[in-house]
């Protein structure tokens, strides 16, 4: 039977993440993965489908790149695929892409690298004697549920050094939750940096070759913390090196975050989006 590659986007408001998860009263709560795996054997009247995906994103977090997986036999041509779910599905999730793969693809464990955006909001106020000047900023309004808000203006190119001192292989337990579940908290964070977007917006955007929990919400609450001059660019380093999740910043809401991409060995010889950096040879 073949199987299916889907390229899937949400707005996470209203979703409780993407994993499928019953109550202990039973209650199915509203996922991505519930969603579309409803839709996909909808479509296919096919009531045994698995859907799986590349990432679990948690409730309140975007996608624009999600990857899933399923097999099963359909008459429908590939390129219709996309079409005929998204017309299935609720209007806050997408189907934008489809194709087929080989029969034992993986969309998690064949990952070789998956990027983040944490998108920030900041108005013009500073901190300490500078507080209170420049004009009042107000929160956005009608993307509010996409971005991170701050009062206070953010010095962004002291939190790109501070990005950079990420990058490479290393432990990140000051940058997850301490029970994040893993054996490990060994990650490669192959490029991570901060840029400006307007006057007023920016953005952090990571990629690796696997994030913990809430790891990316948390490198997030640490550049900020570093932006707005309560902790410094050395200061990121010393948290890394301590693996002491105290260290780090906090962990920022869900509501900025969108897993951008997900890339696999294929893909490679294609240039990554946004110019992130992926390694030649996973």
């Amino acid at each position: 039977m073949p199987r299916f590659k889907l390229t899937v986007a949400y707005d996470g408001t209203a979703f409780h993440g993407w994993q499928r998860q019953t109550t202990a009263e039973g209650i199915t709560l509203r996922t991505v993965q519930g969603t579309l795996q409803e839709a996909v054997r909808d479509v296919l009247r096919l009531p045994g489908i698995e859907v799986v995906g590349a990432s679990r994103t948690d409730a309140g977090v975007h996608a624009i790149g999600q990857v899933a997986a399923f097999t099963a036999e359909t008459t429908i041509p590939v390129e219709k695929l996309p079409a005929a779910l998204t017309s299935r599905l609720p209007d806050d999730v997408q189907v934008r892409e489809a194709s087929i793969v080989h029969d034992d693809f993986d969309p998690i464990s064949d990952a070789v690298a998956k990027c983040y955006r944490f998108t920030i909001a900041h108005g013009t106020a500073r901190r300490g004697a500078e507080t209170g000047r420049g004009p009042f900023q107000l929160p956005p309004l009608f993307d509010r549920h996409f971005v991170h808000f701050t009062y206070h203006a953010l010095d962004i190119e002291r939190m790109d050094r501070a990005a950079q001192l990420l990058i490479g292989e290393h432990d990140f337990s000051a940058f997850a939750q301490v029970h994040h579940g893993r054996v490990s908290a060994v990650r490669t964070i192959f490029d991570c940096r901060v840029s400006a977007i307007s006057t007023d917006r920016c953005a952090i955007d990571a990629t690796g070759s696997g994030f913990l929990y809430n790891m990316v919400r948390i490198i997030a609450g640490t550049l900020v913390e570093v932006g707005l001059g309560r902790m410094q660019v050395e200061d990121v380093a010393a948290a890394l090196a301590s693996r002491d999740r105290r260290a780090a910043g906090p962990t920022l809401p869900p509501q900025g975050l969108c897993l951008q991409w997900v890339r696999y060995p294929d893909d490679i010889a294609t240039p990554p989006p946004d110019g992130a950096i992926v390694p030649e040879n996973p």
